[in-house]
């Protein structure tokens, strides 16, 4: 790492290295998580459901490799195994065991409100005290949250197309 980028650091780094190590592992376990819901889905609106599915889980590793290009630049190391992932994530992972449309997007909205949740904290923590990190966290911020939204409207659509379904 350059020594003037880690200088301007105003908060412990290795603070910072862990917050950022935890949301590393948080993204690759969404990126499984995503990719293997689109695969499996079933159900009204599967092909819809899994576009989406899909398209989420390519976002997530590159917000997976925007935090552990920002490790790197801090001198860190990006946790290196899977099962680290399991004990460092914020916001676990919810195997896709069952696969219906209704279960998995409200598995998947469950992850993109603690990711939300991640990146905000992460946001207040770096305001003041390290502006790349501050910038970066904004990023993946914003497409969480429209993650977030992009699912929450296909729930809502498969719940009108199951209540048209009963009358």
């Amino acid at each position: 790492m350059g020594s003037k980028g880690r200088e301007i650091i105003g908060m412990d780094v290795n603070e910072l290295l862990g917050l950022l190590n935890r949301a590393f592992c948080d993204e690759w376990l969404a990126y499984y998580q995503y990719w293997l819901g689109a695969k499996l889905v079933k159900g009204p609106m599967k092909d819809a459901v899994g576009a989406e599915l899909l398209l989420h889980a390519t976002e997530e590793m590159a917000h997976a490799d925007m935090v552990a290009m920002r490790i790197i630049q801090l001198g860190g190391t990006p946790i290196t195994r899977p099962e680290g992932w399991y004990k460092h994530t914020n916001c676990a992972y919810d195997a896709p065991d069952d696969p219906y449309v209704k279960i998995l997007l409200e598995q998947n909205i469950k992850g993109e409100q603690c990711a939300i949740n991640v990146y905000k904290r992460m946001m207040d923590i770096t305001r003041d005290n390290d502006p790349v990190t501050y910038n970066m966290a904004l990023t993946i911020l914003s497409q969480e949250v429209e993650h977030e939204e992009d699912l929450q409207s296909l729930l809502e659509d498969y719940e009108l197309l199951v209540r048209a379904m009963k009358e």
